[in-house]
């Protein structure tokens, strides 16, 4: 399992590039890594060779979720997705979008959950590369913030 420096997957990808194979890439903050995220993990890596996941920084995490995200550190995080065999490098991207990253990194497939329909960071740079953007339906029932929600509720009804 790799968990390159964004040079490293920028170099990884040229190799991966030179000997054929299909790089599928994905991002998000998979904070609480639940099924929903493993049944996506899965779906994308069906789509090519190798499934690259960019997770969000803790603190690019904190920025959109609030003080109290992630729950689980981004090493953690790393380390769990890392775990998963869908999953065959994971890095991590500082900033709001990762569309630097999809820039440099140049996917052939690139993947999102459905519920980003509306905006897909690095859409323009994957097809102007004459790759493809895809989406995946979520998983019903399945998200971190109701987890979160859910056990709060249970400590609170204790």
């Amino acid at each position: 399992m790799l968990v390159p420096s964004r040079q490293d997957l920028v170099t990884l990808r040229a190799q991966w590039r030179a000997q054929g194979k299909t790089v599928v890439f994905t991002n998000g903050c998979y904070d609480i890594l639940h099924a929903g995220h493993i049944r996506l993990l899965e779906q994308a890596r069906s789509l090519g060779d190798i499934l690259i996941l960019a997770l969000n920084t803790d603190a690019s995490v904190a920025r959109m979720k609030g003080p109290s995200r992630p729950i689980l550190n981004q090493q953690d995080r790393a380390f769990l997705a890392s775990q998963l065999a869908a999953v065959d490098a994971v890095t991590f991207f500082d900033e709001d979008t990762p569309t630097e990253l999809i820039a440099q990194v140049l996917p052939d497939i690139l993947v999102k959950g459905a519920d980003w329909t509306h905006y897909i960071a690095g859409r323009e740079e994957v097809e102007a590369a004459g790759g493809k953007v895809m989406t995946i339906p979520l998983e019903p029932g399945f998200s971190t913030s109701n987890v979160v929600a859910d056990i709060l509720s249970r400590a609170n009804a204790e």
